[in-house]
């Protein structure tokens, strides 16, 4: 495939990766399993060892390594703030999006009782439903559901526009389904909730590894990534619009900072977290071209887009011929990441995702936390099996799936 002219290389990208040269039954390791946590380039690891052995410190204190340790976060706020097209005292950070969403969640939930409503889609991860459900059990407040149509994969948009109402407080709602790729149209949600009075959170999860977010053209209030789904660590982050943050009711210790966004963040960070997240959205800018960070991410974005969908068309194509296999989700000519999901006539998940890894190739199995979802297709006892591709992944190693795949079925 030949490479685009504003991004690296597949060749190149895949040499930052040192998990690439892993062999498994003496063949290289296809990872598919991105949706579920990407690899990780060896510049994220060299910064946040370099934290760790260099700098390691708690903030707010009068020596050297807390100073630099101040900066550090400082630089991983202005980082997001690049990645997200917001401001960098709009940003906070956290042990993972679910956390920050029930943080969220209860802090907006203060001001909520019997009668406000919030609205949650059955395309969702559970972590955007059940961190709103809790709402229910502490709050009183009522937790509507907006249909998932199973034939295409898609929200119900009519439902969305009936279940959205004079009583809404919030709709929380996925950019894109982790399970299926679904992309949603955010922007137009935004407008049907804002027209009601209600705030927006938008997961993004999923969608951030695959397009470049800007959260002031979605139009929505919050929004929450993980930058272990982007070749980053193991860390949260959330944005949301200044005046919101600030008027926020948070659970916090007496001593702990008034002001957003440290007033969103409990404890102690995961400095060395932070800094290799921070390192991970400079990688990312690195693959692009432009005069600046925002420039170059989204030069980088577009171009993987534009490569990974021509790898999810073939992978698409290929499943589908092959019979015996269901596949589920928008087709590629609808907005989508380029992740499928599917499942193997008289085969559970399970073993599927076992017989693909003795031929070295790495796919994720079972419901991925979008639980709805599958039960919705009809898969609720065995699972899906799910396949996404990354800026790592190359053709041969498609191909090698798509074989797989059809060995499993017997065609």
């Amino acid at each position: 495939m030949a490479a685009s002219p504003s991004v690296a290389p597949t060749d190149e990208i895949r040499s930052h990766f040192p998990a690439l040269a892993r062999r498994h039954q003496g063949l290289p390791v296809a990872y598919f399993d991105g949706p579920g946590g990407t690899q990780v380039p060896r510049q994220v690891v060299e910064a946040s060892t370099d934290y760790l052995l260099h700098h390691n410190a708690n903030t707010h204190w009068e020596y050297p390594t807390s100073h630099e340790t101040d900066a550090a976060l400082l630089a991983g706020r202005q980082a997001f703030a690049d990645f997200l097209n917001a401001s960098r005292d709009e940003i906070a950070f956290g042990a993972n999006m679910t956390t920050l969403t029930f943080h969220l969640a209860r802090a907006l939930g203060r001001a909520w009782g019997p009668g406000d409503e919030v609205v949650v889609t059955e395309l969702d991860h559970h972590a955007n439903v059940d961190t709103w459900r809790s709402l229910e059990v502490e709050r009183g407040v009522t937790i509507r559901k907006v249909k998932l149509q199973p034939r295409t994969g898609q929200l119900d948009w009519d439902d969305l526009a009936a279940t959205v109402g004079k009583n809404a407080r919030l709709l929380a709602i996925g950019a894109a389904s982790n399970a299926l790729g679904t992309v949603n149209d955010v922007r137009a949600a935004a407008e049907l909730a804002h027209a009601h009075g209600a705030l927006v959170f938008v997961d993004a999860v999923h969608y951030a590894p695959h397009a470049a977010i800007d959260v002031r053209a979605l139009g929505c209030d919050f929004l929450a990534c993980s930058a272990y789904k982007f070749y980053g660590p193991h860390v949260g982050i959330l944005w949301g619009q200044r005046e919101h943050l600030a008027s926020l009711s948070l659970p916090k210790l007496a001593p702990a900072a008034n002001a957003p966004p440290e007033s969103l963040e409990t404890g102690t960070l995961n400095h060395e977290g932070i800094v290799g997240a921070a390192a991970a959205v400079d990688f990312l800018a690195s693959l692009g071209e432009g005069a600046d960070r925002r420039a170059r991410l989204i030069s980088a974005a577009d171009a993987l887009h534009a490569r990974g969908q021509a790898l999810f068309e073939r992978l698409w194509e290929g499943l589908r011929a092959i019979r015996g296999v269901m596949i589920y989700g928008p087709s590629p000519d609808q907005p989508r990441t380029p992740t499928v999901a599917f499942a193997v006539e008289g085969h559970p998940s399970a073993e599927v995702a076992r017989a693909l890894a003795r031929r070295a190739v790495f796919v994720s199995n079972g419901d991925f936390y979008a639980t709805t979802v599958v039960e919705r297709l009809g898969h609720a006892k065995d699972g899906l099996v799910r396949a996404g591709c990354v800026a790592y992944t190359t053709v041969e190693e498609v191909e090698r799936l798509i074989e797989g795949v059809r060995q499993v079925a017997g065609s």
